[in-house]
């Protein structure tokens, strides 16, 4: 402490002198003390958000990238489960039916032993006698989608078949053959199930199965649904098909060899 005549007192441990003032009223010290209780509060929010995070930080910032990504694929499945295409039906393991009741290309017979081009994931030809089962929709000339295309392109994916569409490449007078363009937008209609798309530049399928180019009445502009079994038997062959329970059970009886 400084007396009031001026110099400090000596001191005998040769420290520094510092100069200490006692405040006559304690309360002049009150804005010191709440400074001070600011701080330690400050101080106990900041180690209480430390542990908090520890766990988390503990390996850096590698925990959270990995739940991250974690997240990510895993609103993927689900979108992808939701929205995405199903899958297609593999083809059937059954033998050809050796003894068919009518030749090739007819309704008690075979598919035409001859060969297509499936499109619709690269270009790959494929016999036609290897699409069993399945429901074949010949496209005609000018068609305007319809319907009924994602009708059966959902009871085949409800029971297992496949579901093949094909345009007719014969020109009937000022109705012009479809495109693939215009197939794929067809296809994309389907709500439920996978059209498969199909060309027959040569009209095979056509030409065994849908009306002559030309022909009068509402069959030739609606689609052809050729149905197959297993065994590669064509069962029927309906001209503008319509939804309801018939169809239903036409395409679920192809599940049986």
């Amino acid at each position: 402490m400084r007396p009031d005549g001026g110099d400090p007192e000596p001191d005998d441990y040769g420290l520094p002198h510092v100069d200490v003032v006692v405040p006559d009223d304690a309360r002049e010290l009150e804005r010191d003390v709440v400074a001070y209780h600011r701080e330690r509060r400050r101080r106990r929010r900041r180690a209480r958000v430390r542990r908090l995070y520890r766990p988390v930080t503990r390996f850096g910032v590698a925990i959270p990238l990995i739940a991250g990504a974690l997240l990510v694929a895993l609103l993927s499945g689900v979108l992808m489960t939701a929205l995405g295409p199903r899958p297609t039906p593999r083809p059937t393991s059954a033998q050809l039916a050796p003894r068919p009741t009518a030749s090739p290309g007819r309704v008690g017979g075979l598919l035409p032993d001859r060969r297509v081009d499936v499109v619709t994931a690269g270009r790959a030809p494929k016999r036609l006698q290897d699409l069993r089962p399945a429901v074949i929709a010949i496209v005609p000339p000018g068609y305007r989608c319809e319907p009924i295309v994602a009708e059966l392109a959902g009871r085949a994916q409800e029971y297992t078949v496949n579901f093949w569409i094909v345009a007719d490449p014969r020109p009937a007078g000022p109705r012009k053959p479809m495109s693939l363009k215009d197939l794929r937008a067809c296809a994309g209609t389907a709500h439920r199930g996978v059209p498969q798309i199909l060309e027959d530049r040569a009209g095979v399928l056509a030409g065994a199965y849908s009306p002559a180019p030309g022909t009068p009445g509402p069959t030739a502009t609606g689609i052809t649904a050729v149905f197959v079994k297993p065994d590669g038997l064509v069962t029927e062959v309906l001209r503008a098909p319509q939804p309801g329970p018939a169809l239903t059970g036409k395409v679920e009886s192809l599940r049986t060899g």
